[in-house]
This record gives C-alpha cells, sequence and structure tokens, in this order.
C-alpha cells in the first residue's frame, strides 16, 4: 500500500518571499494491483506528485507511507550518471538492485533500440533516447508499483505498443499510477481517477465520473 496523508509541496518564488503551491493538504491511497490515473492539465502538479511517490523529491508536510517497492518514474532519465554510458549505466542500476547484469543487458539493448549508442556517454544522448533507455531498464526490475509519467509517447507507434505490452499485460498485476493531461489514455487503463488542480486532489471510483469532472474544468479555462 501507498498512502499520502496530509501531503504538502510548495517551490519558493520572488527569492523565497513567497510560494507556490503545487500540492495542497492532500490524502491517497494506493492498494496493491489498482491502476489509478491521475488527471491534470499542464502544470498542474501532476509530475510532481509521482516524483514525491517515488521519493525522489520530499514534501514540506505530511507523511507518505509505502509497504510496496514503487519504480522510479518510468522513462525518467535525470537520475543517469552522464558521464557514463547507456550500458555503464545499465551495470549500475542493475548492481544497485541486485539484477544480474549479464541477463539483463541483452533485453535492455534490444527493447531500447539505441544500437551503437549503449556504448555512448549519456550526455551524447537526446531527451528521447534517454527515456528509451530509462523505461528498458525499468523493465528489468519487477516492482510492486510502477509509477508512468506521461511515458507512452517515448517513440513511434510501433515501440508505444512494446512499452504496453511490458506494462499492461505482463504486469497487469501490478499496482499502477499513471499521470497525463489525456483522459482517453487514462480511461483506456485505469479502473480510478484522480483530478488534480490549483493543489487540491479529487478522488473519483468511477472513471466516468472523473473524466466528467476534468473535463468541466477545462471548459471553464
Amino acid at each position: 500500500m501507498i498512502r499520502l496523508e496530509n501531503v504538502t509541496k510548495y517551490y519558493p518564488i520572488h527569492h523565497g518571499r513567497s510560494h507556490r503551491m503545487i500540492l495542497n493538504d492532500v490524502n491517497f491511497e494506493i492498494k496493491p494491483g489498482e491502476k489509478w490515473g491521475i488527471l491534470g492539465r499542464n502544470g498542474a502538479g501532476k509530475s510532481t506528485m509521482i516524483r514525491l511517490i517515488s521519493g525522489a523529491e520530499k514534501q514540506n508536510t505530511g507523511k507518505i507511507h509505502r509497504s510496496m517497492s514503487i519504480s522510479w518514474p518510468l522513462a525518467f532519465g535525470d537520475a543517469f550518471q552522464s558521464s557514463l554510458t547507456g550500458r555503464d549505466n545499465t551495470r549500475l542500476i542493475c548492481r544497485v538492485y541486485g539484477v544480474d547484469f549479464e541477463k539483463a543487458i541483452g533485453f535492455v539493448e534490444e527493447f531500447s533500440e539505441l544500437g551503437a549508442y549503449m556504448r555512448e556517454p549519456i550526455s551524447n544522448y537526446s531527451s528521447g533516447m534517454s527515456a528509451r533507455l530509462a523505461f528498458a531498464i525499468s523493465m528489468i526490475i519487477e516492482f510492486d508499483c510502477y509509477l508512468i509519467d506521461e511515458v507512452i509517447a517515448v517513440g513511434d507507434y510501433r515501440f508505444v505498443e512494446k512499452c504496453e505490452y511490458e506494462l499492461f499485460q505482463k504486469r497487469k498485476d501490478r499496482a499502477m499510477i499513471m499521470v497525463s493531461h489525456n483522459a482517453e489514455f487514462i480511461s483506456k487503463h485505469c479502473q480510478k481517477i484522480a483530478v488534480l488542480d490549483e493543489g487540491h486532489l479529487s478522488v473519483f471510483d468511477d472513471v466516468e465520473e472523473g473524466n466528467e469532472f476534468y473535463l468541466s474544468l477545462r471548459m471553464k479555462q
């Protein structure tokens, strides 16, 4: 289970004289196997919420309880060591998570389709290449809950199909939290919806009800 209790996140602005509220007293719970979609317009704080759940960032107040293993945000390549090659970054992550590198590297190379770039430093990668590598590495480690931040747009249609098969077919028993501004994508893959707007999270057990609420907010903008 993952549970957010009264979580608040803000960033200082104007040289610390004021702040921008991102999440305001948010409460949220994810049980094993549940598929949650978090909808919100661009800039609403969806990615920040995912980073907080993963532990990549810290909340200002409140608590986050984690009793499931949680992935980093899929396709999030900022944690790579930019001076190391794609292959060496894979080796490093395998070592951290106790995964056999020799067994894993073949899958990563084939899935990412980076070819000779696997032996190039990450600093030479485009953002799309980093995302493909990050996604491939994510699939060699089995998590109880996967965090998905607009990840399925990291390649062409064929590559997207590969990503969807790895996530939604091979790991259909896992919990997932997907953040997007695309209501159609969320409806396709999720059974429950939460809508983030102006720091507040509204939770819906019914997907259609959540979609209607989200669309009503967009109509007001």
